[in-house]
């Protein structure tokens, strides 16, 4: 393998690795504020134990999302510095923003989120909890909007020639809000919501299991269930208008995604197949005319096919077509599960189905699935470009480096990483098995009331 294959190889584990825990912090911080909002609307004892118990699962995602994130720092500077040249005008402007605005945020007052309880007014831990999920969102929104930048990039003009080329903002507002922005934004956070919420159901539907906390468990899978349905329905609008944004703004990447190598009006959208890349067909079940509606609201409306573009420029179709369709299922396998649940509980037997409670403790890979294989859809999408139309991913990799030596960092990476790992799931799981702090047992809270 090439220095480019490998170093794409690599950024792509590290970077798969990472997005496991900041999505999940940035989740469960959203329900710990709704939580413990609860506690200090009726101020009882349950909803603080349920907040204490969720922020220790919390401060384990976050813990390892800021070890794993350094790494992609690095990474731009040791594999891509090429890329960090040309753009460097541009993400330090945005990676500077989501320092000051998000990280440094929840640096402040994740001391009081977590060690606070019985040293501050309960108003003021709520505060600090309700900033640190501020904090983590910002910082989901800064690293979208730098992504974002390089799948529709907008607000810049290049300067300089060959090496000495580089990207620089002539509009802020437009590189901040550039086509894809809002649209990946939305899409993202619901993302982030629904893995908080799965992994809710997920430890409520083993403490039910075990017949532990049956209070506290029976209340979490309850209040999962709604938020699921809610977050999974927005997700759907979302997707939708995601896939218009693409269809105008990286047309090649749709045409990827459903394998059309045609263009073609009545165009079709495939359920289930398998891509002949060497013939350029897809076969399998399709809808007729079921793209161009989706898309156009018409069926008669032509959709761009891989033919409209050299074929240098296609991203690998097989992975693009296959990781967009994970996705989708991962979604409707999460809405039949929360529709069933809402059913099992409106019936009065929810708790009693112990066949899908055991499908809901491993119902938190879905969520997980869905993330993943919805960023390699926009990333592989968008190869060969590594700016968007801009630069090619082949000019952005450092010339310097040699394949022996990112070979010799990516096995690296896979030991400490599955050290790393193992460590967060044995913390977890000592966690879960913990369970919440013994139910009647007195705390000095109570006498910060007043």
């Amino acid at each position: 393998m090439d220095v480019l294959i490998l170093s794409r190889l690599q950024f792509a584990f590290t970077a798969s690795f990472h997005y496991l825990f900041p999505p999940m912090s940035i989740g469960l911080s959203w329900m710990i504020v709704i939580m413990e909002g609860m506690f200090m609307w009726t101020k009882k004892e349950k909803y603080r134990q349920i907040t204490k118990f969720w922020t220790k699962i919390f401060a384990l995602f976050f813990a390892m999302g800021v070890a794993t994130g350094f790494v992609q720092v690095f990474a731009f500077g040791n594999n891509w510095s090429s890329f960090s040249k040309f753009v460097g005008n541009v993400f330090g402007t945005l990676l500077a923003a989501e320092g000051v605005f998000a990280f440094f945020l929840e640096a402040g007052f994740i001391g009081i989120m977590l060690f606070g309880w019985n040293r501050v007014k309960p108003a003021t831990h709520y505060l600090a909890t309700i900033l640190v999920s501020i904090g983590a969102t910002f910082s989901a929104t800064w690293i979208v909007m730098a992504n974002s930048w390089m799948q529709t990039p907008a607000g810049f003009k290049i300067i300089g020639e060959g090496p000495n080329m580089r990207a620089v903002i002539t509009n802020l507002w437009d590189v901040y809000f550039n086509p894809s922005f809002v649209d990946r934004i939305c899409h993202v956070l619901l993302g982030c919501g629904l893995l908080g919420v799965f992994l809710l159901m997920s430890i409520s539907s083993f403490y039910i299991l075990q017949k532990k906390h049956r209070e506290f468990a029976e209340f979490t899978l309850k209040f999962s269930l709604v938020i699921s349905f809610v977050f999974l329905s927005l997700q759907l609008i979302s997707g939708d208008s995601s896939a218009k944004g693409v269809a105008e703004n990286q047309p090649a990447k749709l045409a990827a995604m459903e394998a059309l190598f045609e263009t073609k009006a009545h165009a079709p959208f495939t359920l289930i197949g398998y891509v002949d890349a060497e013939n350029k067909t897809v076969k399998g079940i399709a809808i007729p005319s079921l793209l161009s509606f989706l898309i156009y609201y018409d069926a008669n409306e032509a959709v761009k096919g891989l033919n409209e573009f050299a074929e240098s420029d296609w991203p690998n179709v097989p992975l693009v077509f296959y990781s967009y369709r994970t996705m989708v299922y991962s979604w409707c396998a999460m809405m039949l599960y929360s529709v069933v649940g809402l059913i099992l509980w409106r019936l009065g037997n929810l708790k009693t189905q112990r066949w899908y409670l055991w499908l809901a403790v491993f119902s938190v890979f879905f969520p997980y699935l869905a993330n993943i294989a919805g960023w390699f859809t926009a990333e592989l999408g968008r190869q060969p470009w590594i700016v968007y139309n801009v630069m090619r991913t082949s000019d952005g990799v450092s010339k310097v480096l040699h394949a022996d030596q990112v070979l010799g960092s990516i096995i690296m990476f896979i030991v400490i990483y599955a050290l790393l790992g193992s460590l967060f799931v044995f913390l977890l799981t000592r966690k879960i098995h913990e369970g919440l702090a013994e139910e009647g047992k007195e705390t000095q809270y109570r006498d910060v009331w007043n």
